[in-house]
């Protein structure tokens, strides 16, 4: 691998959702069948999103989401499996860490399997208070049924 010709670049407009979508399903077993129109969702709703190419060929991905100042989540890290084990996950993760939307989070939180060594060797430490999680429910009972409802919850 000729490490010149690898590129980290964080801007969204650039990342091919196609390659993106085969780098998810030959690298992620939890990102497998994601679809094209998903995966511009979430990638427009990130801030970084970062890409890592070997020429014209996506290699790696990770993004985060975050409120700038206290509370972040770093989501989607995969390297191509003929890169792993080469240092780029780790520079990544830090790349992302060291975005201006993350550089000064309280807390930066992720979700792990299979690869917590990983994450320990960068910082992370294992958190057992916050394991609680809400699945989308298309019929919520609290979720306002007009705009105008939802205007008036708002106090407008």
């Amino acid at each position: 691998m000729n490490e010149s010709q690898i590129q980290f670049n964080e801007r969204k407009s650039e990342i091919d959702l196609y390659q993106l979508q085969e780098l998810l399903n030959v690298s992620a077993f939890w990102a497998k069948g994601r679809s094209i129109e998903d995966l511009g969702i979430a990638i427009a709703n990130s801030e970084p999103v970062i890409s890592v190419c070997l020429g014209d060929r996506l290699i790696g991905f990770a993004r985060a989401t975050s409120d700038g100042i206290y509370r972040a989540t770093i989501w989607d890290v995969v390297i191509h499996p003929e890169y792993q084990s080469s240092g780029l996950g780790s520079h990544l993760v830090e790349t992302v860490l060291s975005h201006p939307r993350m550089r000064y989070v309280e807390r930066v939180y992720l979700m792990t399997t299979h690869q917590q060594g990983f994450y320990e060797k960068i910082g992370f430490q294992p958190n057992t208070t916050t394991t609680m999680v809400l699945y989308n429910q298309a019929n919520l009972a609290f979720v306002p049924a007009t705009e105008d409802q939802l205007q008036e919850s708002l106090g407008g």
